[in-house]
């Protein structure tokens, strides 16, 4: 009688929870973001309907934050996931830039608008740049692809002046794809800010007349400083009316270039790696080679680049073929291909159908940096034998020198081809018929 009650309660138990589930599975359909049934997808992405202040406006007793307004609810975080390492800027204020402001900036979401403010407030007698980034995203992953300028002031009127460029990652030979650019106006420490586009250009506009420093930087890490490890570049401009700059991004280390390995590629050469690129190649006056363990003196022939060394070795080959029909491939002058033309392209760099040719035009105002050289030995190294390898004062591309050694074994010879001196036996006689 018992189990036949328990058995009749679990009946009367099951629509009630029936009912439960029923309205937890339409609560979760009404929360989803997509598309009603029967309806055209939505494709388009977020529209900008209103910026205040608008843009070209003079607000001098501007209080209140700046607002971007858009047609529809955006996504909070912005598009921008995963934010980097914790200490750059995450969420939705990865894709907004205000600027010149001193500290950080409060960027907040309403549902369908963006609320823009410095920390510090609002400055008297201030022109400010509120760009919008593309990546904006509707709730259903529609991507804004374009973005937005706006400029208004706080006092002066709006300036006309403008700065455009181009950021090369020098020693990685390639564009400074998403490059911090600051236009930083002298003698202030504190600057307007952009970043390049997918070929590493960059365009200031509204900018005041005046002596500045441009800097363009890799902001690894997403604060929108520039951090002591971080490869940048910087130049002076006077800008009146429109100036245009160059830079040639790479880590600037007060710690001059250290030798890291040596490796022998032959009886008379040995290939030495350093630590960083090198500003200058070296000279045979800056090296050192001492043969173990009495420490006899080996002459150095010649320190070479890695382009000299290469163009060495293909004109030996050449000459020891003349009658070779093969193709030379080697550039002329012995130049290397560039490394932008052969290395694999970086994530998010341009694809190769892209016209590059602007960027190796820019290529060819430098010489590449390298962070190897090659020795040339008058005479061929001993084998079996420790030399220790010393350079003093390699300097680095921003003109911090060094001084380093490192020990190099040569290898045994190789083993003499065994020929096969046993005498072939004699073919036997066939018998006679």
């Amino acid at each position: 009688m018992a189990r036949a009650a328990r058995r009749v309660g679990r009946q009367a138990q099951g629509p009630g929870l029936r009912l439960v589930l029923f309205g937890a599975a339409l609560l979760a359909a009404c929360a989803n973001p997509g598309d009603p049934p029967g309806g055209p997808p939505d494709t388009a992405p977020p529209a900008i309907v209103t910026v205040r202040p608008e843009s070209g406006a003079v607000v001098p007793d501007w209080k209140d934050d700046a607002v971007i307004q858009f047609d529809e609810v955006i996504d909070e975080m912005g598009g921008a996931r995963g934010g980097g390492n914790g200490a750059g800027i995450a969420g939705l204020a990865r894709q907004v830039i205000l600027s010149p402001v001193h500290g950080d900036v409060a960027v907040s979401w309403g549902r369908t608008r963006i609320r823009v403010k410095p920390k510090e407030g609002w400055k008297a007698g201030r022109v400010y740049h509120l760009e919008l980034l593309p990546g904006i995203v509707d709730l259903r992953r529609n991507i804004l692809k374009k973005g937005q300028l706006v400029v208004f002031s706080t006092g002066p009127a709006i300036p006309q002046a403008t700065v455009t460029g181009n950021a090369i990652q020098w020693v990685e030979q390639r564009s400074m794809v998403g490059a911090l650019i600051e236009a930083v106006p002298l003698p202030d420490s504190v600057g307007y800010l952009t970043v390049a586009d997918s070929a590493g250009r960059f365009h200031l506009d509204a900018l005041p007349p005046g002596r500045y420093v441009v800097y363009a930087t890799v902001d690894q890490n997403n604060n929108r400083r520039r951090d002591r490890r971080e490869a940048y570049d910087s130049a002076a401009v006077t800008l009146d009316s429109l100036a245009s700059v160059t830079l040639f991004a790479f880590v600037h280390d007060t710690m001059g270039p250290r030798l890291r390995t040596g490796t022998v590629v032959d009886s008379t050469t040995v290939r030495l790696e350093f630590t960083q690129a090198l500003g200058a190649p070296l000279d045979t006056a800056q090296v050192h080679v001492l043969q173990l363990p009495d420490s006899t003196p080996v002459i150095v022939a010649a320190a070479l680049t890695p382009p000299q060394y290469d163009s060495v070795t293909a004109a030996a080959r050449k000459a020891a073929k003349p009658d070779s029909t093969r193709p030379d491939t080697t550039p002329a002058g012995g130049a290397p291909v560039a490394a932008a033309q052969r290395a694999p392209a970086a994530p998010g760099a341009p694809p190769a159908s892209v016209d590059t040719s602007e960027l190796h035009g820019l290529l060819a105002q430098r010489p590449v940096p390298f962070d190897k050289a090659v020795l040339r030995f008058a005479t061929p190294l001993q084998p079996e034998t420790r030399y220790v390898i010393r350079v003093r004062g390699a300097v680095n591309l921003n003109g911090a020198t060094g001084d380093g050694q490192v020990v190099v074994l040569t290898p045994k010879p190789p083993a003499p081809a065994k020929s096969d001196s046993t005498p072939t036996p004699p073919r036997p006689t066939p018998p006679r018929k």
